[in-house]
């Protein structure tokens, strides 16, 4: 496990720790507005894994507008997870951050165990009004994915597309589904190769089994792990990006991406904490397009390459999607092959 300040998290805990001694203590509501909140995250991947990353970014902002001082861990094992967690509630932080697909049950025995700290915590499950101090979030960009969809029917010409993802669990099927139905409402004759490499940060295997998928003949990938548009630019094919933008790394592969904004999900819970009314509640709302969480990046290099109608129908879409008049499905299925 690493930290963000170079330095061993027995002296980064030792020095949060000293900082409580002069901070205002009890419950989150009893901090003054003004009062930066101490805000700390666990995460069982790289900061530059792509979804962590999203979370990463929100809360540096808020730490740069002075809102939160905000510290953190990455490349945590599940086994220790609950260890940290512990370690930075006693430490006097009031906001924990985090994803707990695989330490549902520890996470939520820490956050009974202090009932004065906020959880606000990436969970296929959801709030249990019996733990009110822990909420959960999850991507819910379907909006977006459904988008990169559209444009992925339009650019594919084998009408063969291939979709790499991590584990088939819901926050990754809801998306994967979502840009299926997107392609077939432009190229509805596509057949598509699914595969999930068992693995949220291991670019080398999702690169193999994205090579595996161009020799079965798919012309275009979708990259929901890192890996996959290595592979489509070394075949010469195209890639549609989930979650962040690499199209600047990938100028003539990557031709659309679906992007997460977690800023409304982290200022939502910002404001609960502060004025003392965090509960447990679903903040996977705060990841729809109509909120804020979600856009679908600028085209960039591809905006002369995806046919007018199509922008034209991606712009519908979208205004349709932010006025309420058309919902995309969440639909958190395992995806199959066809």
């Amino acid at each position: 496990m690493q930290s963000n300040f170079g330095i061993s998290r027995r002296r980064l805990i030792q020095a949060a720790g000293a900082s409580a001694l002069v901070a205002a203590a009890g419950l989150p509501g009893r901090l003054f507005a003004a009062e930066p909140i101490k805000v700390a995250a666990v995460y069982t991947v790289p900061v530059e894994q792509q979804w962590v990353s999203r979370i990463h970014k929100a809360a540096n902002a808020a730490k740069d507008r002075g809102d939160i001082e905000y510290v953190y861990s990455e490349n945590t094992a599940n086994n220790d997870y609950e260890r940290v967690m512990r370690e930075y509630c006693e430490a006097g932080h009031k906001l924990i951050l985090g994803e707990v697909f695989g330490v549902e049950d520890a996470a939520r025995a820490v956050a009974r165990d202090y009932p004065d700290v906020a959880f606000l915590m990436g969970s296929s499950f959801k709030p249990d009004p019996d733990l009110p101090n822990f909420s959960v979030f999850d991507n819910y960009i379907q909006d977006a994915s459904y988008l990169s969809g559209l444009v992925a029917g339009a650019l594919t010409k084998s009408n063969n597309i291939g979709m790499v993802g991590g584990y088939p669990i819901p926050e990754v099927n809801r998306l994967m589904n979502a840009f299926m139905a997107g392609v077939k409402e432009v190229a509805p004759d596509t057949r598509f190769q699914v595969a999930f490499i068992g693995s949220w940060f291991d670019p080398p295997k999702a690169k193999e089994t994205a090579f595996a998928q161009i020799d079965g003949g798919a012309d275009l990938l979708y990259a929901e792990r890192f890996g996959v548009s290595d592979a489509a630019k070394e075949k010469k094919v195209l890639a549609i990006g989930n979650v962040i933008d690499t199209q600047a790394d990938y100028p003539d592969t990557v031709a659309a991406s679906a992007l997460w904004h977690f800023e409304p999900t982290l200022d939502k819970a910002i404001a609960e904490v502060k004025a003392g009314t965090f509960k447990a509640d679903d903040y996977g709302v705060y990841s729809f397009m109509k909120n804020g969480g979600c856009s679908l990046a600028p085209l960039g290099t591809f905006e002369g390459k995806v046919p007018d109608e199509t922008k034209a129908k991606i712009a519908e879409k979208e205004k349709a999607i932010k006025d309420g008049s058309f919902s995309v499905a969440v639909d958190d299925s395992e995806p199959k092959s066809s």
